[in-house]
């Protein structure tokens, strides 16, 4: 038993179960137990790896995405180039890498990231010097924004529901009677914030609400209305949620949720529908598969440059990279990009309306 687990099992012992979200708040962020406060997750020695860390094509195409967005902006300046949970920095460096000769960009720009973990930020600082660094979205400048979030928004602690007739049990952790925790549902109950899923939805369907989510995503729509810019959200899932999507992964391969709190990752995949919602009045693209947007934007004609330098073991690596970033078997698919713009403002290049 993890000293996280003893803490949760006490805490539900003494005051009843909690919610997927509580329990998510939790194991990811506790202070002394937490997932991400206590260690680098990324890499082949850690529990997943990102696409950042998969090939540098990512960043430096999401970085000439942003870039061309500020163009057709009228270059504003000064500009906040900030990005959401960016494990150790790799995406900011290739982005900032990728934009150098873009007249004007590094000028204006102003690194900015949010970031939880105290581990992460060093190694971010060493990648991107001089960044700042935010607890929250909210003490970003108020500066024209240009933004993305990458594997951030599916790690937000989220509520689970089953419908029941035209009600909706919440799930829940509890404690079995041996005392090991355990999934349960609370008592049926009407949920207004759900009401638009009763056309879409049958009984036993299970959906998701995060309320956190929605917050960031009102905020960048906020932001990003009022003073300009784009927020790329990069995340697997679809338009809506559907299904038990909650999962844990440890050494890249999924475990139990419930078995070692505080020593995995926990996410879920991501409804867009809902951020596209919370966001208003700022304007949203379709959610694009991954795939689709990367090609868009060039990838194939990137990797086939790079390749022309390597040879054996390297090829084969970048071969299976570019793979992996944009094939529907592997990230392609299961993966989406949606951006947020101003209203009565293109969507930026790779994505549609």
């Amino acid at each position: 038993m993890t000293p996280l687990k003893t803490l949760i099992s006490r805490q539900i012992a003494a005051t009843g179960p909690i919610s997927i979200a509580d329990y998510m708040t939790l194991c990811l962020l506790h202070p002394e137990h937490g997932y991400y406060p206590t260690r680098d997750p990324l890499g082949v020695s850690g529990d997943f790896i990102t696409a950042p860390e998969i090939s540098q094509m990512f960043g430096e195409l999401i970085g000439l995405a942003l870039a061309q967005s500020w163009l057709d902006q009228g270059a504003p300046a000064p500009f906040a180039l900030a990005e959401l949970g960016p494990g150790r920095g790799t995406l900011m460096a290739d982005i900032l890498r990728a934009t150098s000769k873009i007249p004007g960009f590094h000028a204006a720009a102003r690194p900015h990231m949010v970031e939880a973990s105290p581990a992460l930020r060093a190694l971010q600082a060493k990648a991107v010097p001089g960044v700042t660094h935010h607890d929250h979205i909210d003490t970003l400048p108020e500066l024209p924004l240009f933004l993305v979030a990458n594997e951030f928004f599916d790690a937000l602690p989220l509520r689970q529901f089953l419908r029941n007739g035209d009600q909706w049990r919440e799930r829940l952790v509890g404690l079995d009677e041996g005392g090991a925790l355990c999934f349960g549902l609370a008592a049926p109950l009407p949920l207004k914030a759900l009401d638009h899923r009763l056309a879409d939805t049958t009984e036993g369907d299970m959906v998701t609400l995060s309320p956190a989510s929605e917050a960031m995503a009102q905020t960048l729509g906020t932001r990003i209305a009022t003073h300009g810019g784009v927020a790329l959200l990069i995340d697997y899932g679809d338009w809506q949620s559907a299904g038990d999507t909650f999962q844990a992964v440890k050494s890249h391969a999924k475990t139990d949720p419930l078995e070692a709190p505080g020593t995995a990752d926990l996410t879920a995949h991501v409804e867009f529908q809902s951020l596209a919602r919370a966001a208003a009045p700022a304007a949203h693209s379709r959610a694009t598969p991954q795939g689709v947007f990367l090609e868009r934007l060039g990838i194939t004609a990137r990797a086939q440059t790079l390749a022309s330098g390597l040879t054996g073991a390297a090829l084969d690596a970048h071969i299976a990279a570019h793979r992996r970033l944009t094939h529907p078997e592997e990230m392609g698919t299961l993966f989406k990009v949606m951006a947020l713009y101003p209203a009565g403002t293109a969507p930026p290049a790779g994505l549609d309306l």
